[in-house]
């Protein structure tokens, strides 16, 4: 029986560890769309939950989406291998005008880019532990209110989806 012990160790250590609190983002929506205010409408799908606001005049369009992300991307940010500016450059290669800031993601390693679509202007946060990937994007007419419906959701995502910080 001790014989295991190291192999039972060895498989211990190499399984991966917990990512999201949840993976399961449709629990939040009722929350989602509450915080998001009056006008908005909700048209939630397995994994991915869409909002618009037709009658708002910045005519947001939110969505967030659960997935995965193990290309090691989050262990090059986490040790600082790629930099905010790096990823922003990548960004910027595709969309000169895109501008990437670091998110406070609790445990997670997270970003949120800013962009220009066509005529509207787009956030996009992406907030990866473990290889779970939580996207979020907002679309509206104008610039604060794209990255505003991202900041306003956050909090509630970090707390519902995310989970704390590691403990200290």
């Amino acid at each position: 029986m001790l014989a295991l012990l190291p192999l039972t160790l060895a498989l211990a250590l190499a399984l991966p560890a917990e990512g999201f609190l949840t993976k399961n983002i449709n629990s939040v929506d009722a929350e989602v769309l509450a915080l998001l205010g009056p006008g908005f409408i909700s048209a939630p799908r397995p994994g991915k939950l869409a909002y618009s606001c037709p009658k708002c005049a910045e005519e947001p369009i939110i969505g967030i989406e659960f997935g995965r992300q193990v290309d090691g991307t989050e262990g090059r940010v986490r040790s600082g291998e790629t930099k905010i500016e790096d990823l922003e450059k990548q960004c910027q290669a595709r969309s000169p005008e895109c501008r990437l800031t670091a998110l406070d993601a609790g445990p997670a390693v997270g970003w949120v880019s800013s962009y220009e679509l066509g005529s509207s202007k787009g956030a996009t946060a992406i907030l990866i532990l473990n290889g779970d990937l939580l996207t979020i994007r907002s679309l509206a007419n104008d610039a604060a209110t794209a990255r505003g419906n991202i900041d306003k959701l956050l909090p509630l995502l970090r707390e519902k989806v995310i989970g704390p910080p590691p403990a200290a």
